[in-house]
């Protein structure tokens, strides 16, 4: 698989997780970088997916694979 680079602007590092969002249940979703690039979603750097917030009254939903610790390289 290509590397491809974090959505954050003017971030150089390459993606590590993939960030969807489900609206209608007011949910943020992240997890391992998705195999092929998604239009509806965002790639994020280890450093921005550990950073990850959302909205007041949103729920933040982490998927990892066994075995990783986080998303760091």
């Amino acid at each position: 698989m290509l590397s491809r680079p974090c959505s954050r602007v003017a971030c150089p590092r390459d993606a590590v997780a993939t960030l969807t969002y489900v609206y209608a249940d007011s949910m943020a979703v992240l997890g391992p970088l998705s195999n092929a690039h998604e239009p509806h979603a965002y790639d994020l750097c280890a450093i921005h997916a550990e950073r990850l917030s959302a909205p007041q009254g949103w729920q933040v939903m982490r998927h990892s694979v066994l075995g990783e610790v986080g998303y760091g390289a």
